[in-house]
């Protein structure tokens, strides 16, 4: 630990430390709170807003899974700063169900929602430069990615102070500044100092937020009576569920840290991780949330709430929204394996291809007829990828055991 800094740098192979899983609930907690915002309003603008504010907190999960690549967040200065972000991001996650639609009587929740991405932000940024102190070019990086930061936030709070319509444009604006500038200025200066680490931590933020979907199909279907399409239903989700944890654990993670981790140049290693992880995986968290909320709207039906019965199609978009969360889900995934180098085998691009378009029809059949729909076509890919690509699985995880 350098006592100028009192940060303590992360070595070579470490791996997540438990404060950084507890600082993880605290942003998932935050998805959650996307998937009832979306609920609120099942239209096209409504998931548009939901996935706006989905993007904004997923970046700085993002910027807090590089921070703590380099400097060890259970130590030393980094500890107390994780925990007073965790203290502001709940707040902001509180303030997400209003972050679109501010209810009289409180705080104006839309600036509430951008000063706490200061606070979350600024804190990032000085916690960043006292880690990389002897790294010039890491602080050269960080000194060109400071007037995105900039010009993000002062968007963000144009957006909130003149709200509707200017606050959605502002916002989308504010992203395309964040993401877009992070991509022009390059990946010469940033460090991935461990790469088992940077993996692990996006695969534990993928099943924590597939363990929040499951907990949003307990919650639905809390207050029903329990009947047997509640119990085909329940099922049905969780095995939906546990073929989206198999496309990407059996797999596809292992293959991305190995590729990783095999990377040696610092550039070559960032640019990787830049863009498999912090933008790709980005569809596959958005298609978790949207997939939720397809169960949820499922579940209003299933459970006969308003009148509704299992035998009743759903109308409007919610009847779309179930497969294509999926389907958004896999494109992240198939995305993600292109970048990684490895081969994506055409019955995961016929999936997304069933996913979408037969989401068309989806309002033609029943709410519980389409979950199973949804269900079988994930099953048929996961049987594919298990029976017809055995080799190759073999072949992956024999190499990850051989590693580890």
């Amino acid at each position: 630990m350098s006592g100028s800094r009192r940060v303590t740098l992360m070595a070579e192979n470490a791996s997540v430390t438990p404060l950084e899983l507890f600082f993880d609930l605290v942003f998932v907690y935050a998805f959650t709170q996307v998937t009832a915002l979306m609920a609120t309003d099942v239209s096209l603008k409504g998931v548009v807003v939901g996935l706006v504010v989905l993007t904004l907190v997923w970046w700085q999960w993002v910027g807090y899974c590089w921070l703590g690549n380099l400097a060890r967040a259970d130590e030393g200065l980094t500890r107390y700063v994780f925990l007073i972000v965790m203290s502001t991001m709940f707040v902001l996650a509180l303030s997400v169900p209003e972050s679109f639609a501010d209810r009289s009587g409180g705080l104006d929740a839309p600036v509430v929602v951008v000063v706490c991405l200061v606070v979350v932000r600024l804190s990032h940024l000085l916690l960043f430069a006292a880690a990389g102190r002897g790294d010039p070019a890491l602080l050269h990086q960080l000194a060109m990615w400071t007037p995105t930061l900039l010009g993000s936030v002062a968007l963000l709070f144009a957006g909130a102070l003149l709200g509707d319509p200017w606050q959605l444009p502002l916002w989308l604006s504010a992203l395309v500044v964040d993401l877009g500038g992070t991509v022009a200025i390059g990946a010469k200066g940033w460090v991935v100092q461990s790469a088992s680490h940077f993996s692990e931590r996006h695969g534990l933020v993928v099943i924590i937020a597939l363990g929040e979907s499951i907990v949003a199909i307990g919650v639905g279907v809390t207050d029903l009576p329990i009947s047997i399409p509640v119990i085909v239903a329940s099922t049905l989700g969780i095995l939906l569920v546990g073929m989206l944890w198999w496309v990407y654990f059996d797999v596809t993670a292992l293959v991305g840290e190995h590729r990783l981790a095999t990377t040696t140049d610092r550039e070559e290693r960032a640019a990787l991780a830049r863009d498999a992880y912090s933008l790709l995986h980005l569809p596959l968290i958005a298609g978790i949330v949207i997939m939720a909320l397809g169960l949820k709207k499922a579940f209003e039906y299933i459970g006969g709430e308003e009148g509704h019965s299992w035998r009743d199609p759903q109308s409007g978009l919610a009847a779309y929204v179930l497969p294509w969360g999926v389907a958004l889900f896999l494109l992240g995934h198939v995305a993600f394996r292109h970048r990684i180098g490895d081969a994506v085998p055409l019955p995961c691009l016929l999936a997304v291809g069933i996913l979408v378009f037969g989401g068309l029809v989806m309002t033609t059949l029943s709410s519980l007829v389409a979950l199973v729909a949804v269900t079988a076509v994930m099953v048929a890919l996961v049987l594919y990828e298990a029976v017809a690509r055995r080799d190759h699985r073999r072949e992956v995880r024999s190499a990850a055991q051989a590693h580890a």
